[in-house]
């Protein structure tokens, strides 16, 4: 049986959040989903686009929403045998797209980034009930896509000179937490480029969204896939198959390593984005208005972000000025239904994060907060819902308040991996060298930050930290636009990206050429 939030009762005076906004129910987006694209979407299920049709086939499985657990629209999961054929259909639509010339790419990304602009709110929508974002990082998810690839539309030229399309198409395997701004945004790039691109639905959420913003390029003439199925079974026809020309992944890195492990022994080119343990390190610290002030943000949508920082590395005789610092701020990080409002009239409630992506993950993490605190794990905070932010009776089987532990046990994957929700960590150490032992506990990050009032001292530490960017006392991102990306250690695999590097990625340039990334023979950094 899901928990069930009874609501606590309003003040005096003030009335409780208590309906769902009107006009933005699942049906409600559905519904225009249906009216904005119809030949992408049937009464109750969306279709799989490939040989530029949209295709009836695939078994479609039962999914729920986080925000809420009610049924919504699953992907169509093809057969290993179904996705061959719409990758050698991919194949077709690459060798005629590489030809093209590019102001005629250029005009047909333009206006498909129109017409993205034009449905930005349903596309954001569908985003908050496929994947539990608030709205506000639900349109910031497809602002940066549309304003990314309108960046590369106005200065692709230049990236482009001395080179030319893969052999064959771009595969895209991504996680669910950003499908515009990551997925849908390297895809149109990967065309701009000259190639025919293939997108898998991420299993866990964003399937209609996703199916809408193909829509929406395929009407242009964009040569793009989009499939769903389970990852296992799609593995020969995505990454191994020999029409493939490239392999673009974000996600975990059990899964990321198996895809390295085919890419490597096939010789292809790859992108792989993996997760790692990104770090906060206090050393010589005092600047702690500046840290309160930074840590709601590090808690936007539940820290289910790749560049989240879910552990803190504190100097031993600084933890309780940093507990003064911190707590305070925690204490006011908001978590509720991100459409729950006490008046049809006002806006969306302004929260850090809503659900996280199903209740079976917040039952994986609250399970292992508990045994971390068995095995000796301190906790220092537990957040506790607001009743005021949700619907009554509504179920919140997905929903994890803040959560803050003191020392987690080596043994509990707590100390060493990313749990990809609102759980926070703190390691004390009281030498440089425990500091920077703890920073890189991960085997290699994309992010890291050292906060320290002595500049000579990060100037010496910080190029000792495995991460591919380590910010001054403020968060790194992933970044927009030409700002460049990539990882360490095990946190990536394959050509880096960002600016003209993802572009580099997925054209030919000259003979011999190396790109920067990180691969198994060598390691380039740009």
């Amino acid at each position: 049986m899901p928990p069930i939030l009874t609501p606590d009762p309003p003040p005096p005076g003030l009335p409780a959040a208590a309906l769902l906004k009107p006009g933005t129910a699942y049906a409600d987006a559905w519904r225009r989903c249906l009216v904005a694209a119809p030949e992408a979407f049937r009464d109750d299920r969306v279709l799989n686009l490939w040989g530029a049709a949209w295709r009836p086939d695939g078994r479609t499985l039962p999914a729920t929403t986080p925000v809420d657990g009610t049924p919504i629209a699953g992907a169509p999961r093809l057969d290993g045998a179904a996705a061959q054929h719409a990758v050698r259909a991919a194949l077709d639509q690459h060798r005629a797209w590489r030809h093209v010339a590019l102001p005629e790419r250029r005009a047909r990304i333009a206006a498909t980034l129109d017409a993205l602009t034009a449905h930005r709110d349903l596309l954001a929508l569908l985003l908050v009930w496929e994947i539990g974002k608030p709205w506000r990082l639900a349109l910031a998810d497809v602002d940066r896509a549309i304003d990314g690839v309108r960046w590369y539309v106005d200065g692709i030229g230049p990236m482009l000179a001395g080179r030319t399309p893969l052999d064959g198409p771009v595969s895209n395997i991504a996680s669910w937490n950003y499908p515009m701004s990551v997925l849908v945004h390297a895809a149109l790039v990967q065309a701009l480029a000259g190639n025919a691109v293939i997108a898998k639905t991420p299993t866990d959420g964003g399937v209609a969204c996703l199916t809408l913003a193909a829509a929406l390029a395929a009407r242009e003439g964009v040569p793009l896939t989009l499939v769903g199925g389970s990852g296992r079974e799609l593995n020969q026809a995505l990454v191994r198959a020999p029409e493939i020309g490239c392999v673009s992944f974000v996600g975990g890195r059990d899964t990321g390593a198996a895809v390295a492990t085919d890419v490597a022994d096939l010789g292809k080119r790859h992108i792989l984005e993996q997760e790692g343990l990104n770090t906060w390190g206090i050393w010589n610290f005092s600047d702690w208005a500046a840290l309160t002030a930074v840590i709601p943000r590090l808690f936007d949508y539940g820290k289910q972000r790749c560049t989240a920082y879910p552990r803190f590395v504190v100097q031993r005789s600084l933890f309780d000025a940093f507990l003064g610092a911190y707590l305070p701020a925690v204490r006011g990080v908001r978590v509720g239904h991100p459409l729950a409002v006490a008046d049809p009239a006002d806006p969306p409630p302004e929260l850090d994060f809503g659900p996280l992506i199903n209740a079976a993950k917040a039952k994986e993490l609250t399970d292992q907060v508990a045994e971390a605190v068995d095995r000796g794990a301190v906790p220092l905070y537990r957040g506790r819902p607001d009743g005021s932010r949700f619907l009554p009776g509504q179920d919140t089987s997905a929903y994890v308040q803040p959560i803050t532990l003191l020392n987690p046990p080596p043994s509990s994957p707590l100390h060493h991996a990313e749990p990809f929700g609102p759980v926070d960590t703190i390691v004390l150490v009281d030498t440089e060298a425990e500091l920077l032992a703890a920073m890189n506990a991960s085997n290699g990050a994309l992010v890291a930050t050292l906060a320290t009032d002595d500049r000579a001292a990060y100037g010496r530490l910080a190029p000792q930290i495995r991460a591919f960017k380590t910010g001054y006392g403020v968060p790194r991102s992933r970044g927009d636009r030409d700002e460049l990306f990539g990882g360490f250690g095990a946190s990536w695999r394959g050509a880096f990206v960002g600016g003209d590097l993802l572009v580099r990625a997925v054209t030919r340039g000259p003979a011999g050429e190396r790109l920067p990334g990180n691969f198994p023979e060598y390691q380039l950094i740009p």
